[in-house]
């Protein structure tokens, strides 16, 4: 099958299976609506779980496992002992395409509980996905830039408070926060526009991740650091449809928990010291593990 071919074809399948899963969460979504009693509303966005996190990831594992020409090499922790349905977990991952998604709902396929991704508000308006991310209430990120906070001091904190209540609500039900460190996808113009200390990476920003934990602290049991690697460049997701990349490299590495991570970032000076040296040590020892990824294939 021709390159092009394989990638119109992988699409239009995608595009089939959306569709249908986006006409169930319309009904699901009015239902939720329509009875809103906390019961029910949690059954709907159970529902709205299991069609994203199970169906549709299986209708794109088993259409890419169909036609997909990629060879997995994926290095997990001891025995995927870690892994369970009903612990709340955090996954913390470098982000450099689209493609990323795709990679990680593969990994963690029926492994962990369902995921909820940080998303920018501005995403809420793609066609399907959008409306998909609200009714599955995904976390908004609010995120100032250093120079807006400088004219608007009045609003410091906010996109941190934001943050804490977006995964306050989750304490309730099992759920995997998916946090990107780097906060955008990495590219060689950010990493040398930001100085970027690492080779392979841009430099992490410890405040949103930190409070993630400060949030679900008391429920959080697990904490994945995944290392992607593409080691004959960044697919972007027209390329992964048609085939490419033939090899895709994931390494999942399961942290202790350490209850001082879990402390107030904004507020105690000795908390933010401590979570800006466990960050920056573990996203060196990430940089490095890309590097002897990409040498050894």
């Amino acid at each position: 099958m021709s390159y092009h071919l394989r990638g119109m074809l992988t699409l239009l399948i995608f595009i089939c299976f959306t569709v249908i899963i986006f006409v169930l969460f319309v009904f699901v979504t009015i239902f939720k609506l329509l009875v809103p009693h906390p019961k029910a509303k949690a059954l709907a966005v159970r529902i709205m779980d299991i069609l994203s996190s199970r169906c549709w990831v299986f209708c794109a594992n088993l259409t890419h496992r169909i036609l997909g020409k990629t060879t997995w090499h994926i290095h997990w922790p001891e025995g995927n002992a870690k892994l369970k349905t009903d612990k709340w977990s955090v996954v913390l991952l470098n982000h450099q395409s689209w493609v990323d998604i795709l990679v990680l709902v593969k990994v963690f396929y029926k492994r962990i509980p369902p995921y909820k991704f940080f998303i920018k508000k501005q995403l809420l308006w793609m066609p399907l996905m959008g409306p998909c991310f609200w009714a599955l209430e995904y976390p908004i990120m609010k995120r100032y830039s250093r120079e807006f906070l400088e004219k608007n001091p009045h609003l410091k904190g906010e996109d941190l408070e934001a943050t804490r209540k977006a995964c306050e609500k989750y304490k309730n039900l099992p759920v995997t926060i998916i946090n990107f460190p780097e906060g955008t996808r990495f590219t060689p113009e950010k990493h040398k526009k930001r100085q970027s200390r690492y080779r392979h990476l841009l430099n992490p920003k410890a405040g949103g991740t930190s409070l993630v934990l400060f949030a679900m602290g008391e429920v959080l049991e697990n904490i994945f650091d995944v290392t992607i690697v593409y080691p004959e460049g960044v697919p972007g997701l027209w390329a992964f449809f048609c085939g490419r990349p033939r090899n895709i490299v994931v390494d999942v590495k399961h942290l202790k928990m350490d209850p001082a991570l879990s402390g107030n970032y904004a507020t105690d000076a000795a908390c933010k010291a401590h979570f800006q040296k466990w960050l920056n040590r573990l996203w060196a020892e990430k940089d490095q593990q890309i590097a002897r990824r990409k040498d050894a294939l």
